[in-house]
């Protein structure tokens, strides 16, 4: 605990003594990262506004959550938001960067409260961090006014004020109520019990699923090779370079190899895919399982 806090102390000071950047020169970095690629302009950019990233993470130490794997993953929110920022819509860095660690963050809190999923919608992270908060207002303001709230009013109430289904309101409850068990638990004090993982049901695949999934996938890799026949040689460099590679290669580099610019790659690329839907809807094959 002490290494961690001395590791905090240290981070904290180095981000208070990094630069302040004014509207000019942080437009300037961030044009200089987005054209150029230039990683000296995104490494300023970024200890510029590490300081913002550690005062958010702090807000979140209430979680349980290390203060350093905290600001780890605001660090993480911030270069998202550093490599995704727009400098031409005319909003500052900080203020577009705010979102990308807040979310980042939330993330990582909500993976690591419980070893089963808390939630991913956008409804469930709210209830996550503002449910305890509002039900203890409700109830507060409940008590004032005399009255004595059962537990599906609360709920209801809850999600009325948050704006979330009532369902998502009682799944959270539970969430935040219960807590993780071991599945080798006994279900009875008696030494021959059952384990708990003993009466989850078996989801592994069945033979029948197994050679139906090997059928489907060998006809999908026909209609994928007919629909790759109707291309050009051309096009299909381009569609085997850019979606059937492991490591796919970037518009640049196959613009490099063809002679072409970035976009007319990218023309081609979406012309070619057009021609393959095409070909796949006129013989009656899944376009839409095999091109999204």
């Amino acid at each position: 605990m002490a290494q961690e806090h001395s590791t905090d102390m240290s981070l904290s000071r180095r981000a208070m003594k990094a630069e302040l950047l004014d509207a000019e020169t942080e437009l300037r970095l961030a044009y200089a990262w987005r054209d150029d690629r230039d990683e000296a302009a995104l490494h300023r950019l970024i200890t510029a506004y590490m300081r913002l990233a550690i005062s958010m993470a702090s807000k979140y130490r209430r979680y349980g959550a290390p203060i350093n794997d905290l600001i780890q993953e605001a660090g993480l929110g911030l270069m998202k938001a550093a490599d995704k920022f727009d400098p031409d819509r005319g909003v500052r860095f900080s203020t577009y960067a705010v979102w990308w660690i807040k979310a980042s963050i939330q993330d990582y809190v909500m993976r690591n409260w419980s070893m089963v999923r808390t939630g991913s919608t956008s409804s469930q992270k709210s209830l996550f961090f503002n449910m305890r908060r509002v039900q203890a207002r409700i109830e507060r303001e409940a008590l004032g006014r005399g009255e004595l709230l059962d537990k599906h009013q609360l709920h209801q109430m809850i999600a009325t004020e948050v704006g979330v289904p009532l369902r998502d309101v009682e799944m959270m409850d539970g969430r935040l109520s219960g807590s993780d068990f071991s599945l080798n638990a006994t279900q009875s004090m008696e030494d021959e019990g059952r384990e708990w993982i003993d009466t989850i049901e078996d989801d592994s695949a069945q033979a029948s699923d197994v050679v139906e999934e090997r059928h489907d996938r060998v006809r999908l890799r026909g209609w994928l090779a007919e629909a790759l026949s109707s291309l050009n040689d051309r096009e299909t460099l381009i569609v085997r370079e850019r979606k059937l590679r492991d490591a796919p290669r970037t518009l640049e580099s196959l613009g490099e190899e063809l002679g072409l610019s970035k976009e007319r790659v990218r023309q081609l690329e979406a012309a070619a895919f057009k021609k393959m839907r095409r070909h796949l809807e006129q013989n009656g094959a899944g376009a839409e399982t095999l091109l999204n």
